[in-house]
């Protein structure tokens, strides 16, 4: 599988490397790159009532961007603003399950978000974590009822925290099946 990572608006380059690492390591057989030119969120996403952006419109640029872009079999798009879907306050990301675009936000991933020290280890964790999340959905994993894996939904930066950065056994099988079939 081959993932390009793409940032969206203005993302810390720090946060882009361990992402692009950890997914690489998550998912077999799979090469992961950091697309250089990125591309702006949506101005057509801001919702001035919630005073955040629609992850679904966001997710559809991103869509768009891997239908043009045959070099990768997965985008997932890396934005740091504050996203939600109309039926939840906020989300952490969005994918199409099945697809090739998936979206993290890097926004409620922050430790500073909580009123929690600076800490880069724990952010830089989150953010693996809902990126593994992310990517597993675009191949039809859905939610698995394990809470210490990571294809757990997440209704909170505590579940976020508690789950691991890894897949369980059964979700593992399906993403290298499905990863297979790719080829």
């Amino acid at each position: 599988m081959r993932i390009g990572i793409l940032p969206v608006g203005s993302v810390d380059p720090v946060m882009l490397t361990p992402i692009q690492q950890g997914l690489a390591k998550t998912f077999p057989d799979t090469a992961c790159t950091i697309v250089k030119k990125g591309c702006p969120v949506p101005k057509s996403a801001f919702d001035r009532k919630r005073n955040q952006y629609s992850s679904s419109s966001i997710l559809n640029e991103i869509r768009s961007y891997a239908s043009q872009n045959e070099k990768f079999n997965r985008v997932l798009g890396v934005v740091d603003v504050d996203i939600f879907v109309p039926e939840l306050n906020y989300v952490f990301g969005e994918a199409f399950c099945p697809g090739k675009a998936a979206l993290v936000s890097l926004w409620r991933l922050k430790p500073q978000f909580y009123g929690e020290e600076a800490g880069l280890d724990v952010f830089l964790l989150r953010a693996l974590k809902e990126s593994i999340h992310e990517v597993g959905h675009t191949l039809g994993l859905m939610h698995c009822p394990k809470s210490l894996c990571v294809m757990h939904f997440s209704n909170s930066i505590f579940d976020t925290d508690k789950k691991q950065s890894l897949l369980c056994d059964q979700c593992y099988l399906q993403a290298a099946l499905a990863i297979s079939n790719l080829g």
